[in-house]
């Protein structure tokens, strides 16, 4: 009969962990790319001629990329994931292509570079918002959060390994004294074109495996919600526009992740005035990022266990940001609070800063799917990612202005996470989607 839903099966497909596999590959991959920069920007300044304004831009490229989110929200619910994916990894590839062409004109090479950049960020609104539609279309109701947290948080791993790689395998400027300049130069950027190569390789490999095999959805849906009928596109932007309380924890999360994404993509930078080394910074960068991934996916299994806990969770998390965040623009101006400068205080504040912030996505992820249901899911988090990049592209806009001095980038830090809090406190959660698969289930 017309309307019927799809038969349940009421099981799961052990496919469903490689479909999350290469998924959080890919998420895993464009993180990496886009991160490249960051944590090698002195030695790319002197590699290819690199101005505090391109170091900027290069991260200013992935909020730029999604100006056509919604073009990739559309593609999603119309088309399903595997055309999504296809043409996100695609997109990937040239762009990492690009960043390899051997020019010897230094300016026509970094067009190339920044282009580059730009096709990469043009990713960014899949691998950062598909990720609640495939753990609903493939996971059961018990493994959502889970799932959510893995295919969402890996994209923040790749940043991290970006500070990882990009320290250790590319010199800095003074770490081949002993040799002249002209070999200095030429070994700094022999070593950056390995780290792109190897990008290049690994993004083409994914996007090959997601060829191979990548279906949009199993034979039969694991829930009642992965069957049910969704709104249209347009009315689904009707419903989330009009919903107050869906505006509040919009705001909640684009802000303090906006401002957080900016500050994390020009750590090196920020921290390079207070004689931080690269090498330090990249550090600091990794475990704060990888912290927030390893508390984010713990979170997200508890909420699976314990139901009905998300705003709590939040509460928790933003509570420490708050403090981590004070602790961290409080100790950087220690001319004036006398509070102690070291290596240990600016990794404990930033990896702290990190694992609250980073371990929160996951968490709203799946608190403005049960909140604005049956909108789908690719739609309510495009909506969110999208203006969290604006506030990000806002502050690096900025930035590319007043790049001499920071204190005013570390304020916003602890001043979002305060304006999230307080949000997050004032909001009243449902769980439309979960009451649905728990209710008609049984």
């Amino acid at each position: 009969p017309a309307g019927r839903l799809p038969p349940l099966s009421g099981r799961v497909y052990g496919r469903r962990w490689l479909v999350l596999l290469l998924f959080s590959l890919l998420g895993f991959a464009q993180g990496l790319v886009w991160n490249t920069w960051g944590p090698i920007q002195n030695s790319a300044r002197l590699a290819f001629g690199f101005s505090g304004w391109d170091i900027a831009l290069l991260v200013f490229w992935g909020p730029i990329g999604f100006a056509p989110c919604f073009f990739f929200m559309w593609l999603m619910d119309k088309k399903g994931l595997r055309v999504t994916v296809l043409l996100t990894s695609s997109l990937m590839v040239l762009g990492a292509g690009l960043r390899c062409v051997p020019v010897s004109d230094l300016e026509i090479r970094k067009k190339l570079i920044h282009g580059g950049q730009l096709l990469n960020g043009l990713a960014g609104p899949t691998v950062m918002n598909a990720a609640p539609f495939l753990s609903t279309t493939w996971f059961s109701p018990d493994e959502r959060a889970t799932a959510t947290a893995i295919a969402s948080l890996l994209n923040y791993l790749g940043c991290a390994g970006a500070f990882l790689v990009g320290p250790l395998v590319v010199p800095p400027p003074n770490g081949t004294a002993q040799l002249v300049a002209q070999s200095s130069t030429q070994h700094i950027k022999d070593r950056i074109e390995a780290v792109l190569y190897a990008e290049f390789g690994m993004v083409s490999l994914i996007f090959s495996a997601a060829l191979a095999y990548f279906p949009s959805r199993p034979p039969f849906p694991p829930s009642v919600a992965a069957a049910s009928q969704r709104l249209s596109y347009r009315r689904s932007f009707c419903r989330l526009l009009s919903n107050f309380r869906f505006l509040m924890i919009a705001l909640a999360y684009a802000i303090p992740l906006g401002v957080f994404s900016g500050w994390s993509g020009v750590l090196d930078l920020i921290l390079t005035p207070i004689h931080v080394s690269q090498v330090d910074a990249g550090w600091i960068g990794f475990w704060s990022v990888v912290g927030g991934c390893v508390v984010g996916i713990a979170m997200a299994r508890f909420a699976d266990f314990i139901r009905g806990m998300l705003k709590f969770i939040l509460l928790l998390l933003l509570s420490g940001a708050t403090l981590a965040s004070t602790w961290f623009t409080l100790t950087c101006l220690t001319t004036v609070t006398h509070l102690p400068l070291t290596t240990a205080t600016l990794y404990t504040s930033c990896i702290l800063l990190g694992i609250f912030l980073n371990s929160s996505v996951p968490i709203f992820f799946e608190l403005f799917v049960e909140t604005v249901y049956p909108v789908p899911e690719g739609i309510s988090c495009g909506v969110v990612t999208f203006l969290s990049n604006v506030f990000m592209g806002v502050l690096l806009f900025f930035l590319t202005f007043y790049h001499t001095e920071f204190s005013w980038f570390n304020w916003c830090l602890p001043g979002s996470c305060l304006l999230s809090l307080l949000l997050i406190l004032c909001f009243r959660e449902s769980y439309d989607r979960l009451y649905l698969d728990v209710v008609v289930s049984v």
